[in-house]
């Protein structure tokens, strides 16, 4: 059997946070982070010098993720991209992209940690890994320094407002003809931004716009950050738990009244629900007969100056089945493709000219065949070293009251934390 090396600490939220950053910096590290958004998520994950890694391909079965996953008493940390849901869903491409289908790490050493309680944990097989990952736990760093972002360039859009407009036009029209019922459609932002000071950046919305499911990911020549607000598939001791979005107010200053205007509007509530019985749908084929179930349904929280709203969806996984079958067999979530799901990830094949890559894929931390997290990577952005380029993607849900300004007007509420970056 493998030595493993633990070691307890105790880190206060600054201790923590000055770590963090020094481990992303290093770029030794890949960091899951909770945040002070939510009472109720507040552990995190950082995984320490990697040891081994799955590049996911069109050649990798599901059983060589098992065995990957499976192997080892380690947690696994990852992703898996959009590009890879067309792949499991049999939905065509001719679109290229830079990233591949998914990219999995075991590490030296993981850190894992409760911000409530300040209580966390180092273990791993490394014990050099450890060892050095306890030290610097212990010594006294530096915080992070204010977020100086390059100046503004000009910024791409993969479609204009106009051309946005007219595929949510595009879209009703699908959906009066009978193809789809709700869709989601995306635009891409990039623009150019040499030497971007992505751990300054991670930390620094980690502090500012605090959400549940942060991930800073480095794959390649792209390190990845996602702020992600949403859960996709928990699953704890086969107790199965997803946690679909639909249902977004922007605002500029909160009232509680705002999240009455959310959860009465027929718009908002059908998206919802349409979700919901796809996300029931999914998990069904891998929950014990009976026991998917719909809890709080319309409960909401507040992310990035909007009310979102959101349920419960819980299951028990079957004996037979493990996190990767519920995983893939669900893949994408339907909040961020639409449904039905295949028909509806066909037309925005078609309606979006750009890939979406890692957006709208899934962050994931994999402990066991019965025990996984993992998140919608929404609100998420990437910069590639080779190109300089840094690229970012948002979305809203189109059903057929919708109207196309407004939209647009959401997409870019949820896009407007990377749009405001450089500008004064």
């Amino acid at each position: 059997m493998t030595m493993r090396y633990n070691h307890s600490v105790s880190l206060s939220v600054q201790a923590f946070t000055a770590l963090a950053y020094r481990l992303a910096q290093d770029g030794q590290a890949d960091l899951f982070l909770s945040g002070s958004g939510r009472s109720d998520e507040t552990r995190c994950v950082i995984g320490f010098i990697p040891r081994s890694e799955l590049i996911i391909t069109d050649r990798t079965t599901r059983q060589d993720i098992k065995d990957y996953c499976f192997g080892t008493q380690e947690p696994t940390l990852g992703f898996i991209s959009y590009t890879y849901g067309l792949k499991l869903r049999g939905v065509k491409t001719t679109k290229t992209t830079d990233f591949p289908l998914g990219h999995l790490k075991q590490y030296g050493a993981v850190l894992e940690h409760d911000l409530s309680t300040g209580r966390g944990e180092i273990h791993g097989p490394d014990e050099n890994a450890a060892r050095k990952l306890a030290a610097l736990a212990t010594a006294q760093l530096d915080m992070p320094p204010l977020f100086a972002s390059s100046p503004a360039k000009q910024v791409q859009q993969s479609l204009t407002q106009e051309a946005y407009e007219s595929g949510v036009r595009k879209t009703l029209e699908a959906i009066r003809d009978g193809h789809t019922y709700q869709l989601n459609l995306s635009l891409k932002f990039s623009r150019t931004a040499k030497d971007m000071d992505m751990p300054g950046l991670a930390m620094d919305f980690w502090q500012r716009h605090p959400a549940p499911f942060y991930a800073f990911f480095n794959s390649g020549t792209h390190t990845i950050l996602s702020t992600s607000p949403e859960r996709f598939l928990r699953v704890t001791d086969g107790e199965v738990l997803s946690q679909p979005i639909k249902g977004t107010l922007h605002f500029k200053q909160y009232t509680p009244e705002l999240e009455h205007k959310v959860t009465s509007s027929a718009k908002e509530s059908a998206e919802l629900s349409m979700i919901v019985d796809l996300v029931r749908n999914d998990i069904s084929q891998n929950c014990e007969y009976g026991s998917v179930r719909v809890e709080g349904h319309k409960s909401t929280f507040i992310v990035d100056n909007l009310v979102q709203m959101y349920s419960n969806v819980h299951g028990r996984l079957r004996e037979d089945s493990t996190v990767i079958d519920l995983l893939l067999d669900a893949f994408p979530g339907g909040s961020i493709t639409g449904c039905p799901k295949r028909r509806s990830m066909e037309l925005i094949e078609t309606l979006e000219p750009h890939t979406r890559d890692v957006y709208c894929g899934s962050f994931v931390i994999i402990r066991g065949k019965r025990d996984m997290d993992s998140s919608i990577a929404i609100r998420t952005c990437w910069h590639d070293s080779r190109t300089d380029t840094f690229s970012f993607h948002a979305g809203s849900g189109i059903v057929v009251d919708s109207a196309p300004r407004k939209e647009y007007r959401e997409t870019m509420a949820k896009a407007h934390k990377f749009l405001a970056l450089g500008k004064s």
